[in-house]
C-alpha cells in the first residue's frame, strides 16, 4: 500500500523533536580550566554570585571539592586508560545531570610531562569508537563529546588529519564529533588564524559543531600585553556565533603558575588579591571585583580536589578491607 509523504512543515517540526539537543546551558561562556586553588577565599570570589564563571574542568572525571556543582563540570577523558578504563560509566554515572559535555585526550599529540596525553591517532581513533562514541546515543545517559583536543600548532592539526584518517580507516561513520575543543597560547591574533584554520577543517566533518577554547593564555607577557590579550580574546569570542565557550588559563595564585607560562596569567596574586587579569576575567570594577579584591577567606584552605563521590568510592574501599581483615 502506498502511504502518503508527510507535509515538509510537519518534517520539519519532527526533525526538531528528534535532533540531539548538543548546545550546553550556560549563562555565559566564561570558564575555569581548574588545576585547583587551595586557598577558600580565592574560590569564594571565582564562584560568587556576580562572577560571570559558568562551568569548570579539571583535565579529569573527577570534580574539584571547592568548586563542586556549583556551576556546570566538564569531565575529560584524559588519554587511552580513561577511555579504556573499566570504571569509565561509573565514573561519568556519578556526575549530576547537569553535566553534559565530555571532553577526551588532552593533547595527545604532546608529551606527558607537558600535561599532554601522547597518544598516537591509531590508538586514539581505535579507542574513540569504541569506547566514547557509543556514549553519544547511551540508553541511560547520552553525552554530548568532542574530538581530542590538540596543542595550537602545526603539530596538532597534523596529529587530528592523522586522526581523521584513521578513524575512517576503521568505520565508514569515522569519528563524529558534537562540539570541538581548542587549546591556543599565543597573541590574540593568532587565535583568530587557529579557529580559522580549525573551522577550514571542521568544515565537512563537522559543520554545525561550536568551538569550546578550554586553555587560552599569553606566555610570558608583559602585565599590559596579557591584560591587552585577555580583553582582545575574550571580545572577539564573546562575539563570535559559533563560539560556546572559552576558559583561560590561570585560575591561580601567582606563587602557583608555571614556568613555562609565567606569573602573568595568573587570577590571584601571591596574597589572594585579584591581578587585573583576575579582575578583567570576572567583569572588571562594572561587575564588583576590583584588583587586589580577596576573598573574605583567602589565607583559609579549601577542601582536596577529590570530589564526594571520589570520597564514598574511597569509604568503600575502607570499609572493605576491614571486613576482609
Amino acid at each position: 500500500m502506498r502511504t502518503a509523504a508527510l507535509p515538509p512543515v510537519l518534517l520539519c517540526l519532527l526533525s526538531q523533536v528528534y535532533a540531539r539537543d548538543v548546545h550546553a546551558n550556560l549563562t555565559s561562556k566564561r570558564g575555569l580550566a581548574y588545576q585547583y586553588d587551595s586557598h577558600e577565599g580565592d574560590n569564594e570570589l571565582l564562584i560568587s554570585d556576580d562572577s560571570p564563571i559558568s562551568w569548570y574542568y579539571t583535565w579529569s572525571m573527577w570534580p574539584a571539592e571547592p568548586i563542586g556543582h556549583s556551576v556546570m563540570f566538564v569531565p575529560m577523558v584524559h588519554g587511552l586508560d580513561d577511555a579504556t578504563g573499566d570504571e569509565l560509566h561509573e565514573r561519568l554515572d556519578a556526575l549530576p545531570r547537569s553535566s553534559t559535555h565530555l571532553l577526551t585526550f588532552n593533547e595527545p599529540d604532546g608529551e606527558t610531562h607537558t600535561g599532554g596525553s601522547s597518544v598516537s591517532p591509531e590508538d586514539a581513533a581505535e579507542a574513540y569508537i569504541e569506547h566514547i562514541v557509543p556514549l553519544r546515543d547511551a540508553e541511560d545517559r547520552r553525552w554530548v563529546i568532542s574530538h581530542p583536543v590538540v596543542t595550537g600548532s602545526p603539530q596538532g592539526l597534523d596529529w587530528l588529519r592523522d586522526f581523521n584518517e584513521s578513524c575512517y580507516d576503521i568505520s565508514d561513520d569515522g569519528c563524529p564529533t558534537d562540539f570541538v575543543a581548542v587549546h591556543w597560547y599565543g597573541e590574540a591574533e593568532g587565535l583568530r588564524n587557529w579557529l580559522e584554520e580549525l573551522r577550514d577543517f571542521y568544515s565537512e566533518l563537522a559543520p554545525e559543531a561550536r568551538f569550546w577554547v578550554t586553555e587560552l593564555a599569553l606566555p610570558q607577557g608583559s602585565e599590559e600585553e596579557t591584560l591587552a590579550m585577555l580583553n582582545q580574546s575574550t571580545a572577539y569570542l564573546d562575539g563570535e556565533d559559533d563560539v560556546e565557550a572559552y576558559a583561560w588559563f590561570g585560575a591561580f595564585r601567582t606563587s602557583d603558575a608555571n614556568d613555562w607560562t609565567g606569573d602573568g596569567v595568573s587570577f590571584f596574586d601571591e596574597d589572594g588579591g585579584l591581578t587585573d587579569v583576575g579582575s578583567e576575567y570576572l567583569g572588571g570594577e562594572d561587575n564588583g571585583f576590583e584588583t587586589g579584591q580577596s576573598g573574605d577567606n583567602s589565607d583559609e584552605s579549601a577542601g582536596s580536589l577529590v570530589s564526594a563521590s571520589a570520597c564514598a568510592l574511597l569509604i568503600q574501599m575502607v570499609l572493605l578491607a576491614a571486613v576482609v581483615l
